[in-house]
């Protein structure tokens, strides 16, 4: 079974052999040395891809290429070309079945190479009434639009491919992590391939990816923080108005913002109790060993480093590297800060109890707001709400609810699904209740009461996302 970076780079290198196929069939005869080459390389391509699955289907949405569930990163830079003959060819989805043949490889590439053609014939040929008729005959390979329905099953913005991209992304991070810290230096490659990923499904379906962020295997709390403070910070920036590159390389920094601790000793890193104060001295450490290292690292964006270096400095001087002077901090570091210390508090840990948002967001406003600018933090609770998205709660009926969405002008009251009813039974309809729209003289729910964990109540929220 491939991982999901391998996954990636074959996707990729498929799609590349594709384009560099019908390029070949487009500019050379059929039987000539480089089209033959070309169509080998295709077929390698697609059977490694198959080995693991029974079928894969390639979608262009947009500007975006999506092979099975993955999104290519920047495909529209790389591929253009390619996608917009496709799409002239009215031709958004090619799905290949395994079994798959040389001889159906090369009739697809040859026909959307030269749809004037028919199979067999010359340069003379007459103009079948059906340009593409030839590939509808081909037993393993389909082609057509993508219809409304599937536009939403194959874009970043199904609940089940943001969860499986979740995933992923936590795995690949622990890749990154590993080889950071086997090889001096993280293999900046997948952490790209990773932060594409998530910056696409930011700006698709922020809410449901900010809910994934939520629910934490503990176990994994190095990989999982790394992604979080990465989601949390270009969701904020997106919120912001930045996206596009700018977007992807702030996230690229914010999950390497604590690869400093690489070099941090192992029985220091995961203690379970508070660190001594020696110990603690060793652990600030990793802000200067994070910018050493990405400072060395190829291809990792200039704040990168920045950020590992300042993401414990305060506005008001506090935090450490101790003795820095600094007349402001960056915005991306302030970003990333703020996502920082809002997923460390959240998470349960041995010697930490987990803090509900209101308290988190109370200590990023103490000492008159100087630790944090507090117009961020602002923005920040209007983009969470006191209860983020993806929570379960209890309602003052007594009845549970999963927030939907914030309500940016009072984050207390958010949209929610009602689930259980206060008596505790099920409800075979739940029904959706905007808590800011609910008259004060109103018998039924008027606000939400407390958070709840779901696993104590047998529940996933996002199935109700």
């Amino acid at each position: 079974m491939m991982d999901p970076v391998t996954r990636l780079r074959a996707a990729d290198d498929f799609m590349r052999r594709l384009g560099a196929a019908l390029r070949g069939a487009q500019l050379y005869a059929p039987s000539h040395p480089l089209v033959q080459r070309a169509f080998d390389g295709l077929n390698e391509a697609i059977t490694q891809l198959l080995e693991d699955q029974p079928s894969i289907a390639i979608g262009i949405i947009g500007q975006e290429v999506i092979v099975g569930d993955l999104p290519l990163p920047r495909a529209a830079e790389s591929m253009g070309e390619m996608m917009r003959r496709l799409k002239s060819l009215g031709i958004e989805r090619i799905v290949f079945d395994r079994g798959v043949t040389p001889e159906e490889l090369s009739t697809l590439a040859l026909t959307i190479a030269h749809p004037e053609r028919r199979p067999g014939q010359d340069a003379a040929g007459v103009e079948p009434s059906d340009p593409l008729g030839a590939l509808n005959s081909l037993p393993h390979i389909r082609v057509g639009r993508i219809q409304t329905e599937q536009r939403v099953e194959k874009s970043a913005a199904d609940v089940a491919t943001i969860r499986r991209l979740y995933a992923d992304a936590s795995t690949v991070a622990g890749s990154v992590w590993e080889t950071a810290k086997t090889e001096g230096t993280p293999d900046p490659k997948a952490a790209r391939a990773l932060i594409d990923s998530l910056a696409q499904a930011v700006s698709a379906n922020r809410t449901a990816l900010i809910a994934l962020t939520a629910l934490k295997n503990y176990d994994n709390y190095t990989f999982t923080h790394m992604v979080n403070v990465s989601i949390l910070t270009m969701s904020q920036a997106r919120a912001l108005g930045m996206d596009g590159a700018p977007l992807r390389e702030l996230g690229l920094a914010a999950l390497m913002h604590d690869i400093g601790k690489v070099r941090t000793p192992t029985e220091i890193l995961n203690k379970p109790d508070k660190l001594t104060d020696d110990e603690f001295t060793i652990m600030r450490m990793h802000v200067v060993d994070g910018a050493e290292i990405l400072r060395r690292t190829p291809e990792m964006p200039a704040i990168a480093p920045v950020i590992a270096f300042e993401h414990h400095l305060r506005l008001d001087g506090t935090g450490y590297p101790f003795k820095v002077a600094r007349t402001g901090l960056n915005v991306g570091t302030m970003l990333c800060s703020i996502a920082d210390v809002y997923d460390a508090m959240r998470s349960q840990r041995s010697y930490q109890q987990a803090f509900p948002s209101d308290r988190i967001l109370q200590v990023m406003k103490r000492n008159d707001g100087q630790q944090f600018d507090q117009h961020l933090v602002r923005r920040f609770t209007q983009l969470l709400g006191i209860y983020p998205p993806g929570n379960l709660v209890r309602l003052d009926t007594g009845a549970l609810a999963v927030v939907l969405a914030v309500h940016a002008p009072d984050p207390y009251k958010p949209r929610v699904k009602v689930i259980i009813t206060p008596g505790g039974e099920r409800l075979e309809t739940p029904y959706d209740l905007s808590l800011w729209e609910v008259p004060p003289d109103s018998q039924g729910p008027k606000a939400v009461t407390a958070p709840l964990d779901p696993a104590e109540h047998g529940i996933d929220p996002l199935t109700y996302l």
